[in-house]
């Protein structure tokens, strides 16, 4: 009589823990396919679910554009000897006469070295007076001088040598090889020709991001694009300030993939198959390629055309869900682009699910074990 009642007594214990886990929810890495579906806006939710095809993905394809301003690209190269405010010049005179206004024997030579032109752009020469030396070329100045000093002493021979000093120097910072002040000379009149001048930029150059700031005005390039379309190489001017950095967009990677954390950018452009791949891709024993979803503020402008609805006002929650296992879902995932602070969450196979349950009862749960102990078994 006794064995007659043990399949009934196990049928009733494995009815029990079945109750057990549909009351208790196993461990997951987050909610389920279903779960995120329910919060559709169709469902009640606050969010709009969307699931991406080609049409999709290009409305969605929006990458950041950087560029220089009409006033940055129009500016020309400013002339190697044209004279500046700080620049520090450099005279030599001589006379031939003797005892000169400057020199003491027929012939002689005269230095007045380390003259700095002040910041409303003259200098002082002994005998010629206060003369405006910015804006000219070292030829203009030397004339000046030799016509000033005609005056009063025959037939003078000048020699006007310039120096760049801080009116016509740019700074450089960030992640450059050698940050620091640099004059603006023949070879670096323009931004590539200091960015090099500086070492170069210290991180992947495909990532690097150039910033000119000008008079209160700035202007961002990737640093690909100075080599790639020449017209961005713009024209420096004394007292830009140039930082260089590494893109700072970044995304999050949750739920079932290789690696769970934020994870930056390593392209200009990045899709979402590539970013799947930069967390080591999908787990075959746990991941659903049918539920990897999207999570977006989307941009009013873009989710009116992707939704193809004009009344919807500002940011939109959006919800975009891939399916890798459609007849074109590889592709759609490879054209799909990734933008900054998206989430992308990929959830549980329902395998996963029940692979779990089968372990924790085959592993001999205590309410298994309290079960069999109170029926005897």
């Amino acid at each position: 009589m006794q064995r007659s009642r043990n399949p009934w007594v196990r049928a009733t214990a494995l009815l029990a823990v079945c109750g057990l886990f549909s009351a208790c929810q196993l461990p997951k890495a987050g909610p389920s396919k279903s779960e995120i579906l329910a919060g559709s806006v169709t469902e009640g939710g606050n969010a709009f679910v969307i699931e991406v095809d080609d049409r999709v993905a290009r409305e969605t394809a929006a990458v950041p554009q950087f560029g220089f301003s009409q006033a940055f690209r129009n500016a020309q190269n400013v002339a190697a000897d044209t004279v500046r405010p700080g620049d520090i010049l450099s005279l030599t005179v001589w006379e031939n006469v003797d005892d000169g206004l400057l020199t003491s024997e027929a012939g002689g030579a005269t230095s007045l070295d380390q003259m700095e032109v002040d910041g409303e752009g003259y200098i002082f020469v002994p005998y010629a007076g206060r003369l405006r030396a910015a804006g000219q070329t070292t030829e203009q100045l030397r004339s000046q001088i030799a016509e000033k000093l005609q005056e009063q002493t025959p037939d003078p021979q000048v020699q006007v040598r310039r120096e760049a000093g801080n009116g016509s120097a740019v700074s450089l910072t960030g992640t450059i090889g050698a940050p620091g002040l640099y004059p603006i000379e023949q070879p670096t009149r323009t931004l590539s020709g200091m960015l090099a001048n500086a070492g170069g930029v210290a991180v992947a150059s495909d990532i690097a991001l150039v910033t000119v700031i000008r008079n209160g005005h700035k202007g961002t390039i990737w640093y690909d694009d100075l080599f790639r379309y020449p017209s961005t190489d713009i024209a420096l001017r004394g007292g830009d300030r140039i930082l260089v950095e590494q893109d700072s967009r970044s995304y999050i990677a949750l739920g079932a993939t290789g690696g769970q954390s934020r994870v930056t950018f390593d392209t200009q452009d990045l899709s979402a198959l590539e970013a799947l791949a930069q967390v080591g891709g999908l787990q075959p024993l746990s991941s659903d390629p049918t539920g990897i979803f999207i999570l977006r503020n989307e941009r009013q402008d873009i989710a009116r055309k992707v939704m193809g609805r004009a009344d919807l006002q500002g940011e939109q929650r959006m919800i975009y869900v891939l399916n890798l296992t459609a007849p074109n879902g590889l592709f759609v995932a490879r054209d799909f682009v990734i933008r900054d602070d998206d989430t992308i969450y990929v959830t549980e196979a329902p395998y996963a699910q029940w692979t779990k349950s089968i372990s924790l009862i085959a592993g001999g749960l205590t309410p298994v074990a309290n079960v069999a102990t109170l029926t005897g078994n």
